[in-house]
């Protein structure tokens, strides 16, 4: 499963790099990082503890993406500083412009972590598989044309494909730099 979550990274960043680079342009668009608040009881309910440190790359979407709308690729990683669930990400961001500087952006990709997928630890989540399905959503604020702040939320689980599927769900703030 992990093989597939790799391969299917790799073959959006290299999808993206060779469009970009016939084109002679950057294939990084933005770089993302910030603090989170672990395992918040939103969608899920909260076992594990720690801020986790996030950071993200997303690069320039491909031509071939246009017809979703021209989300970027994005690859990512949560690292918990508590010693609970990391893990790191790929998909796609669709980002839309609001008046007034402001932003929102919706994610939607893979994650591998390296929880646990069944235990007993009442402090820990029973994730159910090792590669799970992840959803995220952003609000932002450009304070210059390359710089900007956003409160993020993402959320991870096996959609019911796998037991147990007590899902995981970090919330935080972060600063973007734009290429």
């Amino acid at each position: 499963m992990k093989r597939v979550f790799l391969m299917l990274v790799a073959a959006l960043v290299l999808c993206t790099a060779s469009t970009a680079l016939a084109e002679g342009d950057s294939i990084l668009s933005e770089i993302r990082g910030g603090i989170y608040a672990h395992d918040i009881s939103f969608w899920s309910f909260h076992r594990e503890d720690g801020p986790d440190v996030n950071a993200e790359l997303l690069f320039v979407s491909p031509e071939f993406l246009k017809v979703l709308w021209a989300p970027r690729p994005h690859v990512g990683v949560t690292i918990n500083t508590a010693g609970d669930t990391s893990h790191a990400y790929g998909g796609l961001t669709w980002e839309y412009d609001l008046p007034a500087g402001f932003f929102v952006d919706g994610s939607l990709g893979l994650s591998a972590h390296n929880g646990h997928l069944d235990t007993d630890n009442s402090k820990r989540k029973s994730l159910g598989s090792p590669v799970l399905f992840r959803v995220g959503a952003a609000l932002g604020y450009n304070f210059t044309e390359r710089w900007n702040v956003s409160v993020q939320y993402e959320h991870m689980s096996n959609a019911y494909i796998a037991n147990p599927n007590e899902g995981m769900d970090n919330v935080g703030l972060r600063l973007g730099y734009r290429f």
